[in-house]
């Protein structure tokens, strides 16, 4: 069939729907709606067979459902209705949700039902809900419908009764750190994660705290700020404490929107000196306190876990990341995986901080150095076999460091997009050579080009993935573990390692790796610091989070 996808953004939602629909032999366009666009004619303009709203802040006009089936994605059981639905099933700790595809009609959420399928809530982000469960429901109730829908012959079910819940404001997300518990306090940071944050005041100023995470030992006068830990601030609450990795600061009237960058980056001057604590040493798999990065061994396994907000990595997230690497280098391990965790592998470069920093073409120019060097000292690692694991999505840059790696095992829920174009940029971390070692130039070549999203499936029908894991997020660490405990066991694996340094000097003779660094570099640093290049409006746009102007070209056609 031809299915037409409408949405508010391409968001992470609507590309898995977007790429799993092509993978089941469908063709996909997509069409954003726009405030001033004419939705209802561009609707009209594709004569898909049908339409999907897999993320859409508004009502579908009746022009358009009156004129053909339309379903609605909702992430929110049989009967749930409102804007809000997945903010507040965490801050009311519900223990299951689930996502409903409904069609559309004169009453919000209150279509006939295609498709039902319920999910657990996990203590995690709304954001990292998102794109795990919520995403793998969805998934299964779209394809369920559009399977129904095919058929000519279901029908879809009325809604017996509903609950229509109004969108949840500031005011009722509003933290009293005087009172609230640090459980109450982390389900209003999660429902708010990553959008739209709570709204608090620091230090004369207003501020949206983004992500939240439970301290276990640090504690002090409720509210107060404790201390730091690698960009972020613990702030006490009425009975221990948590930290916060993120703030933004409000929009001034008629000013830009502000992006969300690490709590001390955010507060700069502002912050009074407070101890930075480093997480304890043990930071395994069962660490009681937070930590952006992590080490632990299992066997002849060593596991380097990271997660940073968004799947950004700053030039310091980068260079503290090197580090890590460096020093799990030098343990006794046969097999090293990286990531690992359940949300983003990596995005790459972080535009966020590249956008507040004075200078950003020199903040750019860091950035991208401190990327390739992580993935240069990946490429170059012979004494042992490496592992990407991707649990969750990676793009551009984050989407190249896996490809460092000897195998790439994915989460059969992850979203790759192996391209640059859509940023104005060439790309660098050295893609030229790992992308084209795994599905040759020609395919190389078109994915940049295409700028499409991939599932993981198709993915790994390519070649950019060698292991598809089909288990919940909550699941893919230790089914990683696992996995990595047993190939390093392996007899082959002591042969793939000692050949590994003899692969290398081949393709060093080849072209070097400093070749394929030099080049990219080149072109980069030509866009980072010409002020006129399409690079800098478009990150500015991405960061401050403005809508284009209209739905892009390589999406309206379908693919």
């Amino acid at each position: 069939m031809y299915v037409l996808l409408v949405a508010s953004a391409f968001n992470s939602l609507t590309q898995r729907v977007h790429a799993e629909l092509r993978d089941h032999g469908h063709r996909v366009a997509v069409e954003l709606a726009l405030p001033g666009a004419p939705l209802a004619d561009a609707v009209r303009a594709h004569r898909a067979d049908l339409v999907i709203a897999p993320m859409l802040r508004t009502a579908i006009p009746e022009e358009i459902w009156a004129d053909r089936t339309c379903l609605v994605v909702h992430p929110g059981p049989v009967g749930d209705r409102g804007p809000s639905s997945l903010d507040r099933a965490i801050q009311d700790g519900e223990p299951r949700w689930g996502v409903t595809v409904l069609q559309a009609n004169a009453e919000m959420d209150a279509g006939d039902v295609w498709a039902s399928v319920e999910c657990p809530v996990p203590p995690v982000g709304k954001s990292d809900l998102y794109r795990g469960e919520i995403a793998d429901a969805a998934l299964e109730a779209v394809l369920l419908a559009v399977e129904r829908f095919a058929s000519g012959t279901y029908t879809p079910q009325p809604q017996a009764a509903g609950r229509a819940r109004p969108l949840l404001r500031q005011e009722e997300r509003r933290i009293d750190w005087e009172s609230d518990s640090t459980a109450d306090v982390l389900r209003a940071l999660r429902a708010a994660d990553s959008q739209p944050g709570v709204r608090d005041e620091l230090f004369g100023g207003e501020w949206f705290l983004h992500g939240g995470h439970r301290e276990e030992r640090l504690r002090g006068r409720p509210g107060e700020l404790l201390a730091t830990r690698t960009g972020a601030v613990c702030r006490a609450t009425a009975d221990g404490a948590v930290w916060i990795p993120e703030l933004r600061a409000r929009r001034l009237p008629g000013g830009p929107a502000a992006p969300k960058l690490p709590a001390t980056l955010a507060l700069a001057d502002r912050l009074p000196p407070l101890p930075e604590v480093p997480a304890p040493p043990d930071s395994g798999p069962h660490r009681r306190t937070w930590s952006d990065i992590g080490y632990h061994e299992e066997g002849q396994a060593g596991f380097l876990s990271f997660s940073f907000p968004g799947g950004a990595m700053s030039t310091a997230h980068c260079r503290r990341l090197l580090d890590a690497y460096r020093t799990a280098r030098t343990r006794p391990t046969d097999v090293l995986v990286l990531g690992g965790g359940r949300d983003f592998f990596s995005n790459g470069i972080h535009l966020g901080v590249i956008e507040a920093a004075g200078d950003p073409a020199e903040e750019s120019w860091a950035n991208i150095n401190a990327m390739n060097d992580l993935v240069e000292a990946v490429l170059t690692t012979t004494d042992r076999l490496v592992v990407s694991a991707l649990g969750g999505n990676a793009a551009a840059g984050g989407a190249m460091l896996a490809l460092a790696a000897d195998e790439v095992w994915c989460r059969s829920g992850v979203v790759l997009n192996p391209h640059y174009r859509l940023m104005g940029l060439h790309g660098s971390e050295y893609w030229t050579y790992t992308l084209p070692r795994r599905v040759g130039p020609a395919l190389a070549e078109r994915l940049t080009a295409e700028a499409l999203p991939l599932s993981a499936a198709a993915a790994h029908g390519l070649g950019l993935v060698d292991r598809m894991l089909p288990c919940p997020p909550g699941d893919f660490a230790a089914e990683t573990e696992r996995l990595a405990v047993r190939l390093a066991g392996l007899p082959a694996t002591a042969s793939r390692i000692a050949g590994k340094k003899a692969a290398r000097e081949r393709d060093e003779a080849l072209r070097p790796l400093a070749a394929h660094r030099e080049a990219e570099l080149a072109l980069m640093r030509r866009t980072f610091f010409d002020p006129d290049a399409p690079y800098h409006a478009v990150r500015r746009a991405f960061v401050r989070k403005e809508r284009p102007a209209a739905t892009p070209p390589h999406l309206r056609g379908p693919g």
